[in-house]
C-alpha cells in the first residue's frame, strides 16, 4: 500500500511519533521564526525565556492524544506567563490552537466547547489585565478566534468518524448476520436432507433385510417362498432407488426458483405404505377420520414421514405382528396416531443405538409448527402421538375413510 492511504495508516498505528513530530516541527518554527527575514518591527528576539516556554508548550503536545484536556490547560497557561513576560512571543503560541482541535477530536461536543471556552476566556482576560498590545504571527484577538475555529473543526471531524464508524460497524454487523443465517440455513437443509435420506432409507432397507433373511432360509427348502421373498427384495430395492431419485432431483434443480424443495409424498400414499408393510410382515390397520382435504405439502409430508418411521420402528424393534394407524382430519390440526402392541422397546432401542428415527419426527412435527409425542403405555405397547396446525378448511369433503 503507498500513497496518502499508507501514510494515514502509518499515523493512526503510531500516534505518539505523529505528535512528537509536530511537537518537534513546531519548536523548531519557533526557534527560527525571529532570525527570518522580516519585518523589523514585528520580530523579537530569541531569548532563553522564549526558548524554554516553547520547549514547554510544544512539549505537552506529545500527551495531547493521552491527555487532551489537561494539554489545552497547559498551553494555555504557556501562552499567559507568555503575555505577561513582554519579551516571551513566538510561533509556540500556535500551541493552544492546537491543543483545543485534538479536545474537540477526543471529547464530547458539550466537553469541547466548554474547555476552548474556557482557554479562549483565560486568555482574554489575561490580554486585557497585561494590556499588551497584538503580537506578531498571532495576536490576542487572532488566537481567541483561532481557538474557536480549531473547536469547531476538531467536533466536524469527531462527528464524521463517529459517523463512519456507525457505517461500519453496521456493515459489519448485517455481514455478521447474513454469514449467521447462511450457516444456520446449512444446518437446517443438512438435517433435512439427512431425515429424509434417514426416511427414505430405513423402511425399504429393513423390508430388504427382512425378505432377503427368509429367502436365505427357504431357498433350499421352500424355493416358491424364496422366490416369493426376493421378488418383494426387488420391489423395496426399485421403490427405495425411485425415491432417492426424486431425492436428488431435488437437490439438484438449483435453477428453477419455482422447484419444489422437497420430494412429493403424502397420505394418499399410506395405502400403499401399509402394503409394503404387509409384504415385509407387519399387519397395519389404518383409519381416516374427520374431513379429509387438501393438506399442505410441508404437513403432508411431515405425516406421512412421521407414519412411515413409526411403522419402521415396529417392524424392526418391537416384536409386534400388528400396528395401527389413525389419521383425524380436525377443523385446525390433523392428528396422527401410531400404535402396537409389542413391548414399548421401540424408544429404547432408537436411542440406545444412536438412532435418530424419534428425533427426526419430533424435528419434523416441531417444524411445522406442530407437538410429538412418544412413549410405552400403560397397558403395554407403544404409541406415537403428532398433531399438525392446518389452516382453517374452506372446503370441506363429506365421508369417512375405510379400515384398509
Amino acid at each position: 500500500m503507498t500513497g496518502p492511504a499508507a501514510w494515514r495508516q502509518a499515523a493512526r498505528a503510531h500516534p505518539l511519533v505523529v505528535d512528537g513530530v509536530l511537537a518537534a516541527a513546531l519548536y523548531t518554527a519557533s526557534l527560527l521564526a525571529p532570525v527570518l527575514p522580516g519585518d523589523p518591527p514585528q520580530r523579537v528576539p530569541l531569548t532563553a525565556t522564549v526558548a524554554v516556554l516553547a520547549a514547554l508548550a510544544c512539549g505537552a503536545l506529545v500527551f495531547q492524544r493521552r491527555w487532551p484536556i489537561p494539554v489545552l490547560a497547559v498551553t494555555t497557561g504557556i501562552a499567559c506567563v507568555s503575555m505577561i513576560v513582554s519579551d516571551a512571543q513566538g510561533v509556540f503560541l500556535g500551541a493552544p490552537v492546537i491543543a483545543a482541535y485534538t479536545v474537540a477530536v477526543r471529547t464530547g461536543r458539550r466537553t469541547a466547547w466548554t474547555a476552548g471556552a474556557a482557554a479562549a476566556l483565560v486568555y482574554g482576560v489575561t490580554s486585557l489585565a497585561t494590556a499588551r498590545s497584538a503580537w506578531s504571527g498571532i495576536g490576542t484577538q487572532n488566537l481567541i478566534v483561532w481557538i474557536g475555529m480549531a473547536v469547531a473543526a476538531g467536533d466536524a471531524v469527531r462527528s464524521r468518524r463517529a459517523y463512519v464508524g456507525l457505517l461500519e460497524e453496521r456493515a459489519r454487523r448485517a455481514e455478521q448476520s447474513r454469514e449467521e443465517e447462511a450457516a444456520r440455513r446449512v444446518v437446517e437443509e443438512r438435517l433435512r436432507i439427512a431425515r429424509e435420506l434417514h426416511d427414505v432409507a430405513a423402511h425399504h432397507i429393513a423390508v430388504i433385510s427382512v425378505q432377503a433373511g427368509v429367502a436365505g432360509h427357504t431357498l433350499r427348502t421352500d424355493p416358491d417362498v424364496a422366490e416369493e421373498s426376493l421378488t418383494l427384495v426387488r420391489q423395496a430395492s426399485r421403490s427405495v432407488l425411485e425415491e432417492l431419485s426424486a431425492l436428488l432431483g431435488v437437490l439438484r434443480r438449483d435453477d428453477d426458483p419455482r422447484a419444489p424443495v422437497q420430494p412429493t409424498r403424502g397420505l394418499d400414499g399410506l395405502e400403499e405404505l401399509a402394503g409394503s408393510f404387509a409384504a415385509a410382515g407387519l399387519e397395519v390397520a389404518w383409519t381416516l377420520s374427520g374431513h379429509p382435504r387438501p393438506l399442505p405439502s410441508a404437513v403432508d409430508l411431515a405425516a406421512y414421514r412421521i407414519v412411515q418411521e413409526s411403522l419402521t420402528n415396529v417392524h424392526k424393534h418391537s416384536g409386534s405382528s400388528s400396528a395401527r394407524v389413525g389419521v383425524e382430519y380436525a377443523p385446525d390440526r390433523l392428528v396422527v396416531r401410531i400404535h402396537d402392541a409389542g413391548g414399548g422397546v421401540a424408544a429404547r432401542k432408537d436411542t440406545a443405538v444412536g438412532g435418530h428415527g424419534i428425533l427426526g419426527m419430533r424435528e419434523r412435527a416441531i417444524a411445522v409448527g406442530g407437538w410429538f409425542e412418544a412413549g410405552p403405555e400403560p397397558d403395554g405397547g407403544f404409541t406415537v402421538r403428532a398433531e399438525l396446525p392446518l389452516p382453517p378448511a374452506s372446503v370441506k369433503v363429506s365421508g369417512e375413510g375405510e379400515d384398509g
